[in-house]
């Protein structure tokens, strides 16, 4: 059986159509059984593909008059849905023509049409926004919710960790990955009683679930390597994300800056380049590129926009990914565990938050 068509908004990004393209043409190099939808400008589309004939031998083109830009809020991109590039290729999803969409334009927006057009899965009351980040162990570590959410409640972050779980089975191959809940301490009487209370239920489900669940961790231990899924709520993980983004730049800006401050630190660069290099190629958002929207009942990947064709290439193969591997699937059964398991209902859910602006 074919696999599912993937959508590409190819108007999205900082660079446009050439490297939504080019990116896309890469990853089919390594997932050559997929199809792609290309979705933007008919025109400059076609010119794009005349440099990737591979690629264009396996797409289709979808031709949308408009784009949604970096300054449209929310509620503007949702009126545009029918008319955009970006809310064509959701709509794909939706109506089943794609399996995945993929899209590097503006988040709020994406989250919002994503919303409004693919709802919820069934047993997930709030989709979360999740990434993944390099540690110095040999698996990244997928961390939600990165800023769909800024306002949790237990049943939310229970969710979250499940979810989690499920996507990162499918990028590490651990069967029981190890899910932390992040806290401003490690004891069990740390933080605020949501966390609490999540941590209480996430123990209790543990026999349940494939996870290793071990309480709380620490923002400072986020990149150590011995963490899988880290589970917060949007605004204390946008937070910390920003902040372990920041902190990279500013070794990278400062070991550049220490290289050039003196002939000898030059020729000390010309020796440990072999080692800068790799460390270049560890922090380089491009190779951890591709943030998942989960719990909808479709899947859509947000690239950065700011991403080379290398980084747009690594977010599409997590969209192959997550539908080779069928990621909708492992959330709706472990979720069914849970209500199995679990012998006093859920609390009813919170009125639902908007999308960020």
């Amino acid at each position: 059986m074919s696999l599912p068509r993937i959508a590409v908004d190819a108007m999205g990004g900082d660079e446009g159509v050439r490297v939504m393209v080019e990116g896309a043409a890469l990853a089919r190099r390594r997932h050559d059984r997929f199809k792609f939808l290309l979705v933007g400008d008919e025109t400059q589309i076609k010119a794009a593909l005349e440099n990737h004939p591979n690629l264009r031998s396996a797409s289709e083109i979808l031709h949308a008059a408009d784009t949604i830009s970096g300054e449209d809020k929310p509620s503007q991109a949702i009126r545009r849905a029918k008319t955009t590039s970006m809310g064509l290729a959701i709509n794909a999803v939706k109506e089943g023509a794609a399996g995945a969409a993929v899209s590097a334009g503006n988040t709020g927006a994406l989250m919002a049409m994503a919303k409004l057009a693919l709802r919820t899965m069934p047993g997930i009351d709030r989709p979360a926004l999740a990434g993944l980040l390099p540690t110095l162990g040999d698996n990244d570590v997928v961390m939600l919710d990165l800023g769909a959410n800024t306002d949790c409640d237990t049943r939310n972050l229970v969710q979250f960790a499940v979810m989690g779980a499920a996507y990162s089975r499918i990028v590490t191959g651990r069967e029981a990955p190890r899910v932390r809940l992040l806290n401003i301490g490690t004891e069990d009487i740390k933080g605020t009683d949501t966390l609490r209370d999540a941590a209480a239920q996430l123990k209790e489900a543990a026999g349940t679930l494939a996870m290793a669940f071990d309480g709380f961790t620490e923002a400072d231990k986020l990149c150590r390597g011995d963490i899988d899924v880290v589970v917060s709520d949007g605004f204390s993980g946008n937070i910390a994300l920003k902040a372990v983004e920041g902190t990279a730049r500013f070794v990278a800006d400062l070991l550049r800056r220490s290289f050039a401050s003196s002939l000898r630190s030059k020729f000390g660069f010309l020796i440990s380049r072999p080692a800068t290099e790799l460390l270049k190629h560890h922090l380089d958002p491009n190779n951890h590129n591709g943030a998942v929207f989960l719990g909808l009942g479709g899947i859509v990947v947000k690239s950065h926009g700011s991403a080379s064709a290398l980084g747009v290439a690594n977010a599409v193969h997590v969209t192959a990914r997550l539908l080779e591997e069928n990621l909708t699937e492992r959330i709706t059964a472990d979720l069914a565990r849970i209500a199995a398991d679990n012998q006093r209902p859920m609390p009813a859910a919170p009125a639902a938050v908007g999308a960020p602006e």
